[in-house]
């Protein structure tokens, strides 16, 4: 065996460890029932309701920030139906819209929709996170693309909702969202 084939099959094998360890460790390897001792208990039920102040950014796939938002959301519920309203204002003037479906069941399970989700998302609230997981098509002017969203989001002590969504496309991460989501302010 040529040394430049026992070097490739050497890289080969590293990318795959690490592909394998990132699986088995990173942010995509958590669970629900890693949070099921936590508190406070978070019920999108009850911490998604209102009138919500989002903010955050968007790190493309070199990790530096290549967009900023600020979003109003309003959240309705009916028993376990809800629906959100979600208006972006991006750093670039840009504008975007999206109005969610949700269904919570009593076990926590729960199932989203929205126009640019294909398809069903999927996801669990358990102690003090919600994960939800879904494909989402861009809009055109940013490719059309389908990536598959892991989406996160953590209740604080005060009641600040940090959220974490990382979307890949072919397995691989090509953008990661960081916001916090928190009670509008009355005034």
């Amino acid at each position: 065996m040529s040394v430049w084939m026992c070097l490739s099959v050497g890289a080969l094998g590293a990318l795959v460890l690490c592909w394998v360890l990132g699986r088995m460790t990173g942010f995509v390897a958590q669970t629900p029932e890693d949070y099921e001792d936590g508190t406070p208990d978070f019920d999108v039920r009850a911490h998604l309701n209102g009138p919500m102040l989002c903010e955050g950014v968007i790190y493309g796939p070199l990790g530096r920030v290549s967009s900023r938002f600020v979003a109003d959301f309003d959240c309705t519920w009916d028993g376990n139906t809800g629906v959100i309203d979600e208006h972006f204002v991006y750093d670039d003037g840009s504008t975007q819209d999206r109005k969610w479906h949700l269904q919570v069941t009593d076990t926590g399970a729960l199932a989203a929709t929205a126009d640019d989700v294909v398809g069903q998302g999927a996801g669990r609230q358990t102690g003090p996170a919600v994960m939800l997981t879904y494909k989402i098509r861009l809009p055109d002017n940013a490719g059309g693309h389908v990536l598959k969203t892991l989406d996160w989001m953590y209740l604080t002590p005060n009641g600040t909702i940090m959220n974490r969504s990382q979307f890949r496309k072919f397995g691989i991460k090509v953008a990661e969202l960081i916001a916090t989501i928190r009670p509008k302010d009355p005034a």
